[in-house]
């Protein structure tokens, strides 16, 4: 094997920790990640953040850059409003700490998801992410994420408007910006 990194770094990675969806244990997938000389890697569990801190420090022990964060549900209106609009309720979000600061507001995102928003999983909605965004970078996550939502169900103009919302409190749902 060669000293140089791969040029490619995981950012959306479920482990143990998403319940009923990831089964990646985070010995395995820092192993892997260190057998493919790649410098980093993320985790996103959905709605919480328990591994973060042991992944972390097992990152680190490996000589891997852990980047912490979490799939966040966003409520599609208020955290509080307990209907589902049709979508289970939220939709999908991915959340990256790029510092301390971020990995403080994902924490308090995450904590304000499980005290205001739950409602069958943690969610947390665009005034909060108003309020929590210093630090963070937003990818536009999986195909439950609201512009995906909208784009496979036709309705173009919705995931447009979806898109301009985003946009508005500083994200680019197409690439990874700050929230």
């Amino acid at each position: 094997m060669t000293n140089t990194h791969a040029d490619f770094v995981h950012l959306h990675v479920h482990t143990q920790f998403s319940l009923l969806d990831g089964a990646c244990r985070h010995d395995e997938l820092l192993d892997l990640t260190r057998d493919y000389n790649m410098s980093a890697c993320a985790i996103t569990d959905h709605g919480n953040m328990f591994g973060a801190i042991e992944f972390y420090k097992k990152a680190r022990e490996r000589g891997i850059k852990p980047i912490i964060g979490c799939e966040v549900y966003v409520a599609p209106e208020s955290r509080f409003d307990k209907t589902s609009h049709g979508i289970k309720g939220a939709y999908h979000l991915v959340l990256l700490a790029k510092n301390m600061t971020g990995y403080q507001n994902l924490m308090e995102l995450v904590s304000i998801g499980y005290l205001e928003g739950f409602y069958y999983k943690p969610r947390v909605d665009k005034e909060v992410l108003r309020r929590c965004n210093k630090g963070l970078i937003a990818l536009s996550a999986c195909l439950g994420g609201e512009v995906p939502h909208f784009l496979l169900s036709n309705q173009w103009e919705l995931a447009k408007k979806a898109a301009a919302g985003a946009a508005r409190l500083g994200a680019n749902p197409t690439m990874t910006q700050e929230y």
